[in-house]
């Protein structure tokens, strides 16, 4: 690697806007603010909600009352 082309990498804090946690990295920036964490993020709380969309024939017999 050439000396002196690459950025220099320090540690900065990133801060969850959502729940105000905040955690150590490094990156080339000064400081790094994200809208969902592993924290707050519903993936990884387990309060995820699965939605399952009917097809069309689903709505169709549901329409007209066909079981």
């Amino acid at each position: 690697m050439k000396k002196g082309i690459h950025p220099k990498m320090e540690k900065i804090t990133i801060t969850c806007v959502s729940c105000d946690t905040t955690f150590e990295a490094l990156s080339t920036k000064k400081e790094i603010r994200v809208d969902t964490c592993s924290n707050c993020h519903p993936f990884y709380t387990g309060k995820q909600r699965f939605t399952q969309a009917d097809g069309r024939v689903d709505k169709f017999n549901k329409k007209y009352g066909i079981k």
